[in-house]
């Protein structure tokens, strides 16, 4: 484990200030940062929360949110990379492979509902669950082979709400069916596909700011994201914001 510079700490705690006495335990949750190649330039998919959530009201960030344990149940075309799959579960905490396959579907998932992107493959796919349907519906198999393990982040203790946020990254190319209408929650608005040097000026959390800059410095070293990366993992320990490598 290394300790993060001072720069960086000043960067992601304002973001992080403490708003509750009672610690809370991190709920599971996933984030799926999309990419788009324009020229010479990687775009990224944003859109903006709604100004009445309670969670990050107004800002700029990546389709995403709870993990539904459930989800590890849902049938899928492909599978975790193994080299993946032993990324998710690495590092604090007791992460099965069943935990590690729900929270890289639940990515897919939140795409779907928040974005009206639908990953995966065209095929026959069918569930009772209702959250799923739209895959059903429009022939898309959901597949995992695609994602790419890119950062882990824990809230710190003492917020009113806390996540254990894995950032997935996948395509343009991996999306089966773009909904023109956007997701059936629209809990994002405003959704935009940025440059990741605008991406970083626009009105977004300070963790967000601070995963581009990985994504950014991952993507100089390896363009086309193959399996099996070191994965940056941020949390507080002691007091003291901490970047480690899973």
């Amino acid at each position: 484990m290394d300790g993060m510079t001072k720069a960086e700490v000043d960067r992601i705690e304002p973001s992080m200030i403490a708003l509750s006495d009672r610690p809370i335990r991190p709920r599971d949750a996933a984030t799926l940062i999309l990419l788009d190649r324009k020229g010479d330039e990687v775009l990224v998919l944003m859109g903006r929360r709604h100004a009445g959530h309670a969670f990050m009201p107004g800002k700029f960030v990546f389709p995403g949110g709870r993990t539904d344990p459930a989800d590890s149940r849902i049938a899928v075309a492909a599978a975790l990379h193994p080299e993946q799959e032993t990324k998710l579960t690495a590092g604090p905490g007791h992460t099965s492979a069943a935990r590690a396959r729900a929270i890289a579907l639940s990515a897919i998932r939140e795409t779907y509902e928040e974005a009206g992107l639908l990953i995966g493959r065209k095929g026959a796919f069918a569930t009772a669950r209702r959250d799923w349907q739209g895959f059903a519906e429009h022939g898309v198999q959901p597949s995992l082979d695609m994602l790419r393990f890119i950062a882990r982040a824990i809230t710190p203790p003492n917020r009113v709400r806390r996540f254990d946020t894995r950032f997935f990254s996948a395509w343009r190319g991996d999306v089966a069916v773009e909904l023109p209408g956007g997701g059936p929650t629209n809990e994002l608005e405003e959704l935009v596909w940025l440059p990741l040097a605008k991406a970083r000026e626009a009105d977004i959390p300070d963790i967000t700011r601070t995963i581009l800059d990985e994504l950014e410095e991952r993507l100089a070293h390896d363009p086309q994201l193959r399996p099996g990366s070191p994965v940056p993992f941020y949390r507080l320990i002691r007091n003291r914001f901490t970047r480690e490598i899973l």
